[in-house]
């Protein structure tokens, strides 16, 4: 006989593994083999909560062998893989984080590593095999230097403003997918968890990669200087003099122009790789054995020039996300025995109650708990309007589910009031800290695009190689002499180098994250973000998303012989033990029409997954639900004279519920939501930037969901829909228009938001499971970021093409002009040229506005920079 085991997967998989999706992944890999067992899936019950489904035969294995085998098997696997995230101390180029990622990926124990240009990386490495020392010697053996400094801030990142700020790698759950495999409603977890790996700076390590040197971080760009300097005057001399003393100034600009890129190809051929940095020396030793000193002296200058833009490019991009960490402020006062204290936030506990004067930032999420004031939110969630706070009355309020009215976020700005402030989370686990952890993950995360011309580039480097030799070998075929084949040969073999094709995709990519998230939309990665960019569809679920998500109960139609206090005392006791907004409306408004009569007690509750919820009432099972379930359902069916009575609610556009105790059924409810006043514009700006097709999801009668498809002007609407409906409902769009979103509250859509294309999730500042689940988090409850964060995607997209038509066009050109006669120094300029084309043309990204955006929105990204 089948039954079923749920268990909360904090429980399961402890030490915050349970966020991660390659343990999740493990776990039910090894459940799934057990004997009796038949199904193991992940499920969401509440906010902040992953919940592990298991279905097992009870004739086959008893209840509590598997919750022993469970929980054991769970603890293993949490112990055994690691997760680490690192910071480098300076950017990297795009080649260097591609070599630095595939000496990790190397050693033995490592999962799967991904590091970005910017510095930031994370390693899934298997605990039996290696361990988090190792890791940070293997990435210090590479030439890697790692922040090293532990000192933290309310951000859960270094203090440094020198160097930028890291994160301490503690929570599991912070954003993006494994590589590894998972379960994609888990793929938040790809992270530092088990070993909470950081490095801050300040190691002192050498670092090859940084580019360092004794001038610090510009010393590669000062060397690039000087040897233009070294190049110009030796071109100067040279118009009026044929003595050697240009040759001293051209060997300068080598040395300048050639220092770092050497030492590149030496660490390069060490490791038997060959890469652009070595085809670049061999054509500027070329150009010198011919005597084209003053060719060979601006090819190295342009290049080293054009590694400097390299870096700059990615470390705008890194400052504009670490400008989120110095949001948070590193000191807090605190309330304690009397007095009031300056402490780091660090030291804030749990229940402790700071106190925010007027015009400070806050330095916790927690629960206003005195005092009232308006608080600036953009820094966390881009809300363009200050947002108004007032104590709330229940002082033992959990942060989760208090309202935005009660609720604060770390890093943002206070007003004129005063507030005292219940601390609800630590330093290192407030909704900023978690969404710069998530940021940098993002950063390391290649896109589909990037991955393409890694390929494409492991494929043409070699056949330009192979072409560039036989081209050497022309003076055997052509009459001439070998030092014009050989010329030739060095001229095709700069034009050739894909430097500009390197860079193209990642500095869109990082600029497009980065300003994603000033503008308080959370891009786990430049896959979401080309994918967003790209798509024609889009889903909707209803409640929350598309309407307020805070019904009213309008209707009370008690069947006969019953009244109308007993239908609401019945229903208010059952619905008071559920989180879903029906259940909140039915209690706050019947409560209201009880007019203080004594609330009955329900015990033993049950949720009936999108069909309504369970329990006992005065010693009777009770049922609440739609009133589809109770035709179907266990039971008899509901009196003509009920059923009626919900058709015709239904029939005006109500969603209607159905309340029966024992056998009897005690009447109907009718509830009413409205749309976001936003909602119709939405829709109107998501068709101007390309979407085709909207349509909304709703677990919903049809007639109620057609009427508010119809008020928005939206294409379809699909009601009645249970949770594996929407998930067979975007399987549909995807093979109808090949991509497609989800947009709904990241918890109760998880198993849809996991099978689109890209899962877009609101309001998930004040929700763990939404920041976890989604592709895209909006982490205000507004809809007005949805088509910001449409529209950014779409111009990362065209950025992205426009890059690479620009670097291979350019190569496309060069390569036949340079065979037919074009010189070295001219293939130069145009080759350095487009890197530089490419990476201002991505570095636009980082002043993205939205076309038709109101004033108000635009005032966001000057919040984010406040001091």
């Amino acid at each position: 006989m089948s039954d079923k085991l749920r268990l909360a997967l904090p429980l399961v998989l402890p030490r915050d593994a349970d966020a991660c999706g390659a343990c999740v992944s493990s776990l039910i890999t090894v459940l799934a083999g057990r004997p009796g067992v038949l199904d193991a899936h992940v499920d969401h019950e509440a906010p902040g909560q992953g919940v592990l489904c298991i279905h097992y035969d009870d004739t086959q294995i008893a209840l509590g062998q598997l919750r022993a085998f469970v929980l054991q098997a769970g603890g293993t696997i949490s112990d055994r893989f690691g997760h680490f995230t690192f910071s480098l101390a300076s950017t990297l180029t795009v080649a260097n984080a591609r070599r630095l990622a595939a000496d990790l990926c190397a050693l033995p124990g490592v999962v799967t590593a991904e590091v970005a240009a910017t510095g930031r990386g994370f390693v899934e490495f298997d605990r039996e095999q290696t361990n988090e020392t190792a890791l940070r010697a293997a990435i210090r053996s590479a030439g890697g230097k790692l922040q090293s400094d532990q000192t933290t801030t309310g951000a859960g990142v270094s203090s440094s403003k020198v160097h930028g700020r890291d994160h301490d790698g503690h929570a599991h759950g912070a954003g993006h997918k494994h590589a590894s495999g998972g379960v994609k409603s888990e793929k938040s977890g790809a992270h530092d968890g088990h070993d909470h790996g950081q490095d801050r700076p300040g190691s002192g390590q050498d670092h090859n990669h940084a580019h360092g040197g004794l001038l610090g971080e510009k010393t590669e760009l000062i060397f690039a200087i000087l040897s233009g300097v070294m190049l110009l005057g030796g071109w100067l001399i040279s118009l009026k003099s044929d003595s050697w003393i240009p040759l001293v100034f051209y060997g300068a600009a080598y040395v300048f122009g050639g220092w770092f890129t050497l030492t590149e190809a030496v660490e390069n051929l060490r490791k038997r790789r060959f890469e652009i940095d070595t085809l670049m020396l061999v054509a500027a030793a070329g150009a010198g054995a011919l005597g084209q000193w003053a060719e060979g002296a601006l090819l190295l200058f342009l290049f080293s020039i054009g590694h400097a833009l390299e870096h700059y490019a990615m470390g705008r991009a890194r400052r504009a996300i670490e400008a989120l960490a110095e949001l948070a402020p590193e000191r807090a006062l605190v309330r304690r025995e009397g007095r009031v204290e300056d402490v780091p936030v660090e030291a804030l506990a749990i229940d402790d109650i700071v106190l925010v004067r007027p015009n400070e930032r806050i330095p916790a999420d927690g629960v206003v708990v005195s005092g009232e004031s308006s608080v600036n939110q953009a820094p966390v969630t881009g809300e363009s309007i200050p947002v108004d706070k007032r104590a709330s009355q229940e002082t033992a309020l959990d942060f989760a589910k208090a309202g935005a009215e009660h609720r604060v976020f770390a890093g943002t700005i206070n007003g004129a009031g005063a507030l005292d402030v219940r601390v609800a989370r630590k330093a290192g686990e407030t909704t900023l800290a978690r969404v710069v952890r998530m940021v940098a993950e993002a950063e390391a995360q290649r896109s589909p695009t990037q991955r393409f011309t890694d390929r494409f580039e492991k494929v043409f480097v070699p056949l330009v190689l192979v072409f560039v030799g036989l081209l050497m070998l022309a003076f055997l075929v052509i009459d001439e002499p070998f030092s014009v084949s050989f010329y030739r040969a060095m001229a095709v073999l700069v034009a050739a180098s894909p430097c500009a094709l390197a860079i193209s995709v990642p500095s869109a990519v990082l600029s497009g994250v980065a300003r994603a998230g000033r503008g308080g939309v959370l891009v786990k990665g430049g896959g979401p973000l080309e994918n967003l960019g790209t798509l024609t569809a889009l889903a909707f679920d209803k409640t929350g998303t598309l309407t307020e998500g805070r019904p009213k109960l309008t209707d009370v139609v008690p069947a006969e012989d019953v009244e109308d206090h007993e239908l609401l005392a019945v229903a208010v006791a059952v619905e008071a033990l559920s989180d879903h907004p029906l259940a909140a409306a039915i209690v706050r408004d019947g409560e209201a029409r009880l007019e203080g009569r004594p609330r009955l007690e329900a015990t033993d509750i049950k949720s009936l997954t999108g069909q309504g919820i369970q329990a006992r009432v005065g010693g009777l099972a009770t049922v609440i639900g739609k009133p589809k379930f109770f035709e179907s359902g266990e039971g008899h069916r509901p009196p003509e004279a009920v059923w009626a009575d919900a058709q015709r609610l239904e029939a005006s556009g109500r969603t209607v519920v159905m309340v029966r105790q024992g056998e009897r059924y005690l009447g109907v409810l009718g509830l009413m939501d409205t749309a976001r006043p936003a909602a119709r514009a939405v829709i109107q700006r998501l068709r101007a930037l390309g979407i085709k097709h909207m349509v909304m999801l709703s677990g919903d009668n049809q007639s109620v969901s057609d009427a508010i498809a119809r008020d928005l002007g939206l294409d379809e609407a699909r009601g009645g829909l249970m949770p594996e409906d929407k998930v067979e409902t975007i399987k549909a769009l995807r093979q109808k228009f090949g991509k497609a979103a989800m947009v709904g509250d990241g918890v109760n859509d998880a198993p849809a938001m996991a099978n689109a294309t890209v899962g877009v999730a609101m309001g998930a500042a004040g929700s763990d499971v939404a920041l976890e689940t989604a592709d895209v988090a909006l982490m205000a409850d507004d809809l007005n970021h949805l088509p910001f964060a449409v529209g950014l995607s779409r111009r990362t997209s065209a950025i992205i093409r426009q890059n690479l038509w620009v670097s291979l066009g350019v190569v496309a050109f060069l390569i036949p002009a340079t065979i037919f006669g074009m010189k070295i120094g001219e293939a130069v300029i145009f080759h350095e040229g487009s890197t530089l084309l490419v990476v201002v043309n991505a570095l636009r990204l980082l002043a993205f506005r939205e076309r038709g955006a109101q004033p108000a929105q635009l005032a966001v990204a000057k919040t984010m920079r406040a001091p």
